[in-house]
């Protein structure tokens, strides 16, 4: 009899976690490797499960694939360690008879992940072949909380073989996925495009995977899982436990049966005895085969507020567009901070933009004197928002702050390490990079939490994304910003440049590009600025003429202002025939050098305006 017979009649058990159970034996390296070096660590477990009951048991093989063994320099193992957990699996289920699963765990989780989806699909194609070689019982997908990632592995793994395949999600909230879709619909999406088991793992635990089946329909054709954790997890001394008694978990098991979960299984944190548990609660009890599912009312998420300003982004397609950059200060003493934003603005630029701790060193909070500036002063502002310094939660939390004071212009970048900061020991957290960041903003426009959950309203902000033209292949660069327009960047701002023939190669290089580019433009101050920008600072280099000019100014701080402006004018000459959007970087609060690069720029504009029109009558 095959697996999808026996769930015709029956409510089977499957086993439950291997990784926390190897992590709570005190193995700390790769899970996988244990089914060459020492396989009966891994038989011993499966005939743990067994003993305890499992139905179905499946292989110590979630991370055998070739992008997450390249952790451990053995992604070149792929076959060897997934045929011979197979071989562990079927000569531990031998005697009972017991259903054996190939596991294939996702790759991706909140983050996309740095591998792109061919690379997924050839490690999948890869892996599944490995496991089919040993004859399994099916196939089990789990952990994915990328919905594209599952579904495209489904439909890869259908082609390949028609042995049953099991696709579980994963939840960061009871009953939608983190992209929004309701657990119903994607596991009515996983039926229609070949998977003959669908359901949910890990993440939650028994309360809220038992909530999020309470409106899942019965599937037409497939079949129900649920392979909860034993509880939500906690941290002791340093170690991650699960709290939660086998017998609970037991009736949890009839509870998820009640739904009409017809495989239910253990994931993070569940031992033989859960498993144990489980099945002393679900023998003789039948599958369900009527459910009636209540209809709730939809989430209505309200529409941003309409804007009242014209969006930077659609500005600078059309017309000129001058966004000024000055850095919040390093000190409490925000007044010369205020008083330059105000002398800015008073010019008519479009907005007052302000880095986030630039350099990795600490500064006043730039949401702080953005929300000052806009509620006192009336200034527009235009915040960077760094993946160094917040977590997921912290992020979300930014954003939302923002949303709720009406700052909705923002720059996503993945900001400075903390290594070149005032404090080199404290902790980058990139959890997530510039790329996803931007898709992360842009699902907050859409109302949806970064965990999928409704918000109940949609935010509105419009992204700009970082651009360093200063390497040695543009084109490499250039690449990187279609996958942010991918990503759902807006415009583009581009770190300041020093040279007529790099603002030329910039708009060659990007004129394809249906996203405005902003070319930055920085006034030195002295020598030392010079040099310090030009051989410490990632991704700004001068050119020797540059330097010299400077170098020629001495120590005389007026004529070394005044020659660093006359540098900027004439780079300003090339960009603003070449852009609509010019970023002018205003150095240690000298706004007064900014302020006359915006006099400069209106004259240069004026005059063409003047010289268009002088044409258009002599026509």
């Amino acid at each position: 009899m095959t697996l999808l017979d026996k769930l015709k009649t029956d409510v089977l058990t499957a086993d439950g976690a291997m990784g926390t159970l190897l992590y709570s034996y005190g193995i700390d390296f790769c899970y996988e490797e244990l089914n060459t070096e020492k396989p009966e660590i891994i038989e011993k477990i499966h005939q743990d499960y067994i003993k305890a009951g499992a139905d179905v048991i499946q292989t110590n093989t979630y991370g055998a694939n070739t992008l997450k063994l390249a952790r451990y320099g053995i992604e070149n193992r792929v076959r060897e360690l997934n045929e011979a957990a197979v071989n562990i699996a079927k000569k531990a289920a031998a005697p009972g008879g017991q259903f054996v699963l190939g596991t294939i765990g996702g790759i991706r989780g909140i983050r996309k992940s740095t591998a792109t989806n061919d690379e997924i699909l050839a490690s999948v194609c890869e892996q599944a072949e490995s496991l089919l070689a040993g004859d399994p019982d099916g196939l089990l997908l789990e952990t994915y909380y990328d919905f594209e990632e599952l579904s495209a592995s489904v439909k890869l793994l259908r082609q390949m073989s028609d042995v049953p395949i099991i696709a579980q999600v994963s939840m960061h909230e009871p009953g939608v996925l983190q992209n929004g879709l309701s657990l119903n619909d994607a596991l009515q999406q996983l039926e229609g495009i070949g998977a003959d088991v669908v359901g949910v793992n890990c993440r939650l635990g028994p309360y809220h995977t038992i909530q999020a089946f309470e409106d899942v329909t019965l599937p037409n054709k497939s079949f129900l899982s649920a392979y909860p954790n034993a509880s939500l997890l906690d941290v002791e001394d340093g170690r991650i436990v699960y709290e939660s008694e086998a017998d609970y978990f037991g009736r949890a098991a009839v509870l998820l049966r009640n739904e009409g979960v017809r495989l239910i299984g253990g994931c993070c944190g569940t031992t033989p005895k859960h498993i144990e548990a489980a099945k002393k609660r679900l023998a003789g009890l039948p599958p369900l085969m009527e459910k009636k599912v209540k209809t709730k009312k939809p989430i209505v998420i309200q529409e941003a507020a309409p804007a009242t300003d014209v969006s930077i982004c659609e500005k600078a397609k059309t017309e000129r567009t001058v966004i000024v950059e000055l850095d919040t200060p390093k000190t409490l003493m925000t007044d010369k901070f205020i008083e330059g934003a105000n002398a800015l603005y008073a010019t008519g630029v479009d907005a007052v933009t302000m880095a986030d701790n630039s350099l990795a060193s600490p500064r006043v909070s730039n949401m702080a004197m953005g929300a000052t500036l806009k509620m006192k002063h009336d200034v527009r502002s235009l915040v960077h928002i760094t993946c160094r310094d917040r977590n997921l939660i912290g992020l979300q939390s930014h954003l939302m702050g923002l949303d709720a004071l009406g700052l909705h212009d923002v720059l996503a970048i993945t900001g400075d390490p903390t290594k070149v900061g005032d404090f080199p020991g404290a902790t980058s957290v990139y959890d997530v990079s510039s790329l996803e960041l931007i898709q992360l903003i842009k699902q907050l426009n859409e109302g949806i939490s970064f965990s999928g959950k409704p918000l109940k309203k949609k935010a509105k902000f419009s992204v700009a994304a970082a651009f360093n033209p200063n390497v040695r292949v543009l084109d490499r660069a250039v690449k990187r910003l279609e996958k942010k327009i991918e990503c759902g960047a807006d415009y583009f701002i581009t770190q300041p440049v020093f040279t007529k023939e790099k603002i030329i190669e910039v708009h060659e290089a990007t004129k394809h590009l249906p996203t405005p580019v902003f070319i930055g433009i920085m006034p030195l101050t002295n020598m030392r600025n010079a040099e310090f920008l030009h051989h410490e600072v990632p991704g700004i280099k001068l050119s020797d003429e540059t330097l010299e000019r400077m170098r020629a100014c001495g120590e005389d701080k007026e004529a070394s202002a005044k020659e660093g402006v006359k540098i900027a004018k004439e780079l300003i000459d090339t960009a603003a025939g070449l852009f609509n959007g010019l970023y002018l970087i205003t150095p240690f609060l000298r706004y007064d050098m900014s302020v006359e690069l915006i006099h400069y720029i209106k004259e240069l504009d004026a005059k063409k305006e003047s010289g268009a029109m002088h044409d258009h009558i002599s026509n």
